[in-house]
């Protein structure tokens, strides 16, 4: 069976057209993405159900790709902690040819149906972490091994891929495979295919957050104080939350650390 990502782009010479032209088409392209996702919402909702229920227990979420969706799972676990407070090693993101392949791409790495699973060992999984394949394709051996490896150990696993009927989804106990059509460029993914992993990750984590209260309301109560604008940021928050004058608030807000504390300890007092 034909792999979709791999099918012939709908447009062609695209080397002749013009440079509104090429937006337009890319844009035309991209505005299928969202609507591919949403047909997958159910999935995506039992896995973020089944991966809480382990996640409120103490167990992590792993993120493994190669190439373009190695990077994608290392964007979204690295911004769990500043965005949410949670502690380095919740969401891990790991890439086929280890950090070097997040810029520079490692030849061969992908192929590689062991090393998955030695990356994954060495954070010492327990039967309570999840790990989620990325994986357009559905065919990566680095992905694929480590999911095999990953259900013989008991864990939860899940697989992102944009092929219906892929080796991925097959293995994954939960898979998640929005299906975008053929890429402008023909077999890029990390075009259409990567703008809608993307999307799944930020639904995965993002609802993970909240079920974990880390969210209160619409605000990020426990994210890290890391530059100016995210103290100010905070400071509006508690500000509107205590009503208080923005000055007094900033105050509270460095004293304790976070939104979270410094409104509870405002209504201690």
């Amino acid at each position: 069976m034909e792999k979709i990502t791999e099918a012939s782009s709908v447009y062609e010479q695209l080397d002749q057209m013009s440079t509104l032209e090429l937006l337009n088409g890319i844009n035309e392209q991209d505005q299928q993405v969202a609507h591919a996702v949403a047909l997958v919402i159910p999935q995506i909702s039992a896995f973020v159900d089944a991966c809480f229920e382990r996640m409120k227990q103490g167990g992590r979420l792993f993120y493994i790709g190669a190439g373009t969706s190695g990077r994608l799972g290392i964007v979204d676990a690295s911004e769990c902690p500043p965005t949410f407070g949670v502690a380095h090693g919740r969401v891990i993101g790991l890439i086929a040819g280890g950090d070097s392949a997040i810029r520079k791409a490692v030849e061969f790495a992908e192929d590689d149906t062991e090393q998955g699973w030695k990356d994954i060992l060495e954070h010492l999984p327990t039967a309570l972490d999840t790990i989620v394949g990325i994986a357009a394709s559905g065919s990566t051996p680095y992905v694929l091994g480590a999911l095999e490896a990953a259900n013989q150990a008991g864990l939860l696993t899940a697989g992102i891929t944009c092929n219906p009927g892929s080796a991925l989804a097959a293995v994954a106990q939960h898979a998640m495979a929005p299906i975008v059509g053929p890429e402008f460029v023909t077999g890029s993914t990390r075009m259409k295919s990567g703008t809608a992993q993307k999307l799944v990750l930020n639904m995965i984590s993002t609802s993970l957050m909240i079920k974990l209260g880390h969210v209160k309301g619409n605000k990020m109560v426990d994210m890290q104080l890391s530059n100016d604008k995210l103290v100010e940021r905070g400071a509006k928050m508690v500000a509107e939350a205590l009503g208080l004058d923005q000055q007094t608030a900033k105050e509270l807000l460095i004293k304790h650390g976070s939104v979270r504390k410094a409104v509870d300890a405002y209504q201690k007092n």
